[in-house]
Parts: C-alpha cells; sequence; structure tokens
C-alpha cells in the first residue's frame, strides 16, 4: 500500500488541492491520498475556522475520488508537527509506504521543522511546484518532483472572495454548500 499525507489547514479545501492530490496519485501509483488537517500548524498563524468546520469540508471534499481520506491524525490540542503526525500514521498503517505531499515553497523550509533529520528520514516526497521552479533537496531526502499547474489558487484568495460576496468557482458545491450553511468567511457584525 503506497500512502501520501497531504496536510495543511484547508481554510478552505478547494479544487487545486484535489487536482494536485489527483496528479500525484496517478503519476505515483498511490493507492491512498490521506487529507490532514492541521489543528494547530506551527509554521502558519492560526486559522480561525475552527478545526471541525475545516475537517468536515475535507470530509465532503474527498468524496470526490475513491483514493482520498479525509484524517484526523492532527486532530487536538498540540501543535500539529509532521514527525508526530508521520509517527501516527505509521502505527495506523504499519505496511504502508508513505509519502508527504507538499508545495516546494513550504518543502524549501523543511530545514526549520521539528525534527526534520527524522522527518527526512521517515518520508519519501512528492514535491508539487510550478514548471521550471527549482528548490534545494536536504542531504538524504528522497524527493520525487511533481510539476502542476493546479497551484495558482490559494485558500486566502478564495476566503476573500466569500469575504466579499464574489463568486467563486474554486470550491467543489459540496464545500460550497457547507459554508454557506454554517455562514463560514462571512464578516461579522461587531
Amino acid at each position: 500500500m503506497r500512502i501520501a499525507l497531504f496536510g495543511g489547514t484547508f481554510d478552505p479545501v478547494h479544487r487545486a488541492h484535489l487536482i494536485v492530490a489527483r496528479e500525484a496519485a496517478d503519476e505515483y501509483e498511490l493507492d491512498q491520498v490521506w487529507f490532514v488537517p492541521a489543528s494547530h500548524p506551527p509554521h502558519k498563524a492560526e486559522t480561525n475556522t475552527p478545526y471541525e468546520h475545516r475537517i468536515r469540508m475535507v470530509e465532503l471534499a474527498c468524496r470526490e475520488d475513491g483514493r482520498f481520506r479525509a484524517s484526523r491524525l492532527e486532530e487536538g490540542t498540540e501543535k500539529s508537527y509532521s514527525f508526530y503526525t508521520i509517527e501516527k500514521a505509521k502505527k495506523e498503517a504499519p505496511e504502508a509506504a508513505f509519502f508527504f505531499l507538499i508545495g516546494a515553497d513550504a518543502f524549501a523550509e523543511i530545514d526549520t521543522w521539528h525534527r526534520s533529520e527524522e522527518v527526512i528520514r521517515m518520508v519519501e516526497f512528492i514535491v508539487v511546484t510550478r514548471p521550471g521552479h527549482e528548490y534545494r533537496t536536504p542531504p538524504g531526502a528522497r524527493v520525487h518532483r511533481l510539476e502542476s499547474l493546479a497551484l495558482h489558487v490559494s485558500s486566502s484568495e478564495v476566503r476573500h472572495k466569500l469575504s466579499r460576496g464574489l463568486p467563486t468557482t474554486e470550491l467543489p458545491l459540496a464545500v460550497r454548500a457547507y459554508i454557506q450553511e454554517h455562514e463560514l468567511y462571512v464578516p461579522r457584525l461587531q
């Protein structure tokens, strides 16, 4: 079994996330891609969207491909360090070969990660980048390159559109319906 861990805040999950996961699954013959929303990301500012909403949106989005699975590996109050996430994943599926699906911008900072040298030894990386973009590979890292054009969408852009009531086609229909039902990303009156 070949499994990729795909972490992020997913605030909200959007079509580019799904496209990248599908491209990685196809190109590297992955059996599953586990979408792992960070409860408390160590390298980003805390999200204002509660974890339960973000995991629920990921669950809805994962219905689009039978290889996708929403994972609660980072649920809880602790910082969401990749080292511990990978450890938990390996306990959950000890027979699996694990990959870590990551954007080139985040991979460029891997030396700053908690227990980074151990993380590098624990998994193979599928680094998503735009064609022609270069990055440094740390010693010992096993890296597969995935060139994708699906990276032009960002969750912050989607949130910006939603907060202004602008139409957005970047969201799966079930995720868009969930956002509307729970009135997420709309300005609150003080």
